[in-house]
């Protein structure tokens, strides 16, 4: 749950008033343009971002609160693994950081399609392929709310379409996403969106109940209707 959230850095508003609650055991998807606040969201949500002001809670608990280490998995646009270890030492490793069972490395592999490439050096892996590693670090323990900054980024349409898959299933099960893209296309795969501009957000609704309001054909089109309905409503109230 967020409540009038603001992030300031260096004197700049990049969050503006945020107010929204991403439901449980969904795949909320987070739209916008490039630089519109994503990833400052997103950093807001895990606890890590500062110059924060406003209510953020996860889980029930204030964001970066120590007890939601095991309960969220967070990955990041980079991919935060290590590089001169394989992908099986890498998940190991943050295998037991996490007290996770020692059979989630087996399962995870499975589900981000990397089982195959369990011996081999991250370091050598395709820009697609570390960032699948990354997801599989962050989905050990069975976290209760995945957050994911642009996780499809780079990846071929099969692996795209079978990664939306997942999230799915891991939605079915109970576990609530959040995803990030900056493609618009993306958002008829979500159950919920959250459209966000120039740190303000634009939206928050389903793909569904934003085309019938705004009698738009696709998503992207919603998107850049509810822009020209904000800029037409500014106009007049300048001239007013």
């Amino acid at each position: 749950m967020v409540d009038q959230l603001e992030v300031r850095r260096g004197g700049r508003r990049v969050l503006r008033g945020l107010s929204f609650a991403v439901p449980t055991g969904e795949v909320t998807g987070l739209l916008g343009p490039s630089g519109c606040g994503k990833t400052t969201l997103m950093r807001a949500l895990v606890g890590v971002q500062q110059g924060v002001s406003g209510r953020v809670e996860v889980l029930g608990l204030p964001a970066g609160t120590p007890a939601l280490r095991n309960r969220l998995g967070y990955v990041t646009q980079a991919p935060s693994v290590y590089g001169d270890l394989t992908v099986a030492e890498n998940l190991r490793f943050f295998a037991r950081l996490l007290r996770a069972p020692a059979d989630d490395v087996a399962a995870v592999l499975e589900q981000v399609d990397l089982a195959d490439h369990s011996n081999d050096l991250v370091n050598r892996l395709s820009g697609g392929q570390r960032s699948r590693v990354s997801l599989a670090a962050a989905l050990l323990g069975q976290p209760r709310l995945l957050v994911l900054d642009e996780p499809t980024v780079g990846l071929d349409p099969v692996l795209r379409r079978d990664l939306w898959a997942l999230f799915h299933r891991l939605a079915a099960t109970g576990t609530t996403l959040l995803v990030s893209s900056h493609v618009m296309d993306e958002a008829t795969r979500c159950d919920r969106l959250l459209l966000l501009r120039e740190g303000e957000l634009v939206a928050d609704n389903s793909p569904q109940a934003l085309l019938k309001r705004t009698g738009a054909g696709d998503v992207e089109a919603a998107f850049l209707a509810l822009i020209d309905s904000r800029s037409d409503l500014t106009n007049a109230e300048v001239h007013s």
